[in-house]
């Protein structure tokens, strides 16, 4: 069986949608697709996408217009789950679980650190405990990580890695350790492993015509379990698709 999966930080659901979301995601094709930054409660992303072919699972912020996450599926999942069980974690609608057959799927969109690195703290505890959960999932069965995870990894992720070193958040020193946790725990960048010299990047500032200029960082990622590190036959990143300040990623996968 092979799936193709895509992970999109959408920047608001109801803004794609008004720049043609519905064709390109059928270009996609994709068997799975997970959304982040939704920024919508739970019946306004239906109102966006009931009539795309998808069965569809969202989960909102109690926050209105704020994160949220949500996964269309070909294929409906044996069991779908929101959060992880943390209620300071539980309010921004940030983790969906989906469990397949051979694997869970999990799609996160982690907090940004904020400027001045106000939330860096909280950003710490959320890298520990969503690592904690990925760990006891994959007690009985393969994890796939997917969807923004506010970090570029190392200085080949992002075109200015000296000027925005442990002054910008999603480069600090804390949450590349943070990042690299996953790695030491089992867990395997899809993009780098196929790609290690590869200069490619998923997120542009709106400011400076960045992407125009492709001043970027690779915020967005497919992480999985060793375990099934063979059976991913592709990892890519799209930057062709517009309509957000991200662009797709994905990974086309053989079980």
């Amino acid at each position: 069986m092979s799936l193709n999966i895509i992970s999109w930080n959408v920047n608001g659901i109801r803004a794609i949608a008004k720049k043609g979301f519905k064709q390109k995601l059928e270009q996609l094709g994709a068997d799975i697709i997970c959304l982040q930054e939704t920024k919508a409660q739970d019946d306004q992303v239906a109102e966006v996408i009931q009539d795309y072919g998808y069965t569809f699972y969202s989960n909102s912020a109690v926050k209105k217009g704020y994160s949220g996450t949500a996964i269309l599926t070909k294929e409906p999942p044996i069991t779908i789950k929101n959060d992880i069980g943390i209620e300071v974690h539980d309010q921004e609608g940030r983790v969906i679980c989906a469990e397949y057959e051979k694997f869970y799927l999990v799609t996160t969109y982690v907090p940004n650190s904020s400027s001045a690195m106000k939330r860096l703290p909280y950003r710490q505890t959320w890298d520990v405990d969503l690592l904690a959960y990925l760990k006891d999932l994959e007690k009985t069965k393969p994890v796939i990580l997917c969807g923004d995870l506010n970090v570029a990894h190392q200085p080949i992720d992002l075109a200015n890695p000296k000027s925005n070193y442990n002054k910008t958040s999603g480069y600090t020193q804390e949450e590349i350790d943070g990042f690299q946790c996953y790695l030491d725990n089992g867990f395997v960048d899809t993009f780098r492993e196929q790609h290690p010299d590869e200069v490619a990047y998923s997120w542009w500032s709106y400011r400076f015509q960045a992407r125009a200029r492709n001043i970027g960082w690779r915020l967005d990622y497919f992480l999985v379990s060793q375990s099934i590190i063979e059976n991913v036959k592709k990892s890519f990143i799209l930057p062709a698709y517009e309509g957000s300040d991200h662009c797709p990623v994905g990974i086309e996968l053989d079980l």
